[in-house]
């Protein structure tokens, strides 16, 4: 499966992508930092920022947690035949 993120496509373990992060709406309360479970979301500058993006377990809590919705956790779900 290929999943979409801010960077293009990947092909990831476990069929994950990467949060995108919109900085101009990072309004810097550091939800998305105390709430990630696997610690990969950092303030740099004021803004999140995902450090360690292969760690990342796509959990979307940093999206809930979230209360300017800077952080979007899309999926795009690729149907294809079945295998034969």
């Amino acid at each position: 499966m290929v999943m979409k993120a801010s960077g293009g496509e990947h092909r990831a373990r476990c069929c994950v992508a990467i949060p995108e992060i919109d900085t101009s709406k990072c309004i810097s309360c550091g939800n998305c930092v105390e709430e990630c479970p696997v610690g990969i979301v950092t303030l740099v500058d004021g803004k999140a920022v995902i450090t360690n993006p292969e760690a990342c377990s796509y959990c979307t809590e940093c999206e809930s947690f979230c209360p300017s919705a800077a952080i979007r956790c899309p999926i795009e779900i690729v149907l294809g035949a079945p295998e034969s």
